[in-house]
């Protein structure tokens, strides 16, 4: 984990938007964003990690998050990583694939969530889930 400022603060931010959610086992939620912060090389990277579902899972907006000063590379990530539902999801992964911090995180996150040994059952909705997932790596590692 990268340690600065901004970072404890994404820290604190993180911790406070996931502290009552569950993953998918029931596990404290707010471990997955910090698997994720830990695999980061760069501040703005780092900040990213955290609060990459902040604004999509939680009660926490965007506007919530630019007041913080995290500065604009990382708010252009967090917007593209805030999926609306709206958008087909491979429209959503090939946005991310032209911000660089963007693809890191995406990256890192699509490898943890494809690890079916982190769920308790694996049934046909979790397979698919998986399988959504490995396409989207494909993508972003070849382009």
């Amino acid at each position: 984990m990268i340690y600065t400022e901004k970072t404890k603060k994404a820290m604190k931010l993180c911790f406070e938007a996931h502290k009552d959610q569950k993953d998918k086992s029931g596990l404290p939620y707010v471990f997955h964003p910090f698997h994720l912060a830990e695999q980061m090389e760069t501040e703005e990277t780092t900040i990213v990690a955290l609060l990459h579902d902040v604004a999509e899972d939680t009660d926490i907006t965007l506007e919530d998050l630019a007041k913080e000063g995290f500065g604009d590379g990382v708010m252009q990530a967090l917007k593209l990583l805030t999926h609306d539902k709206k958008v087909d999801y491979m429209d959503y992964v090939r946005a991310i694939q032209e911000n660089p911090i963007a693809k890191a995180v995406k990256l890192a996150d699509l490898r943890h969530n494809s690890d079916l040994s982190r769920l308790d059952v694996v049934d046909e909705k979790a397979l698919a889930r998986r399988e959504a997932y490995l396409q989207a790596m494909a993508f972003l590692e070849n382009v």
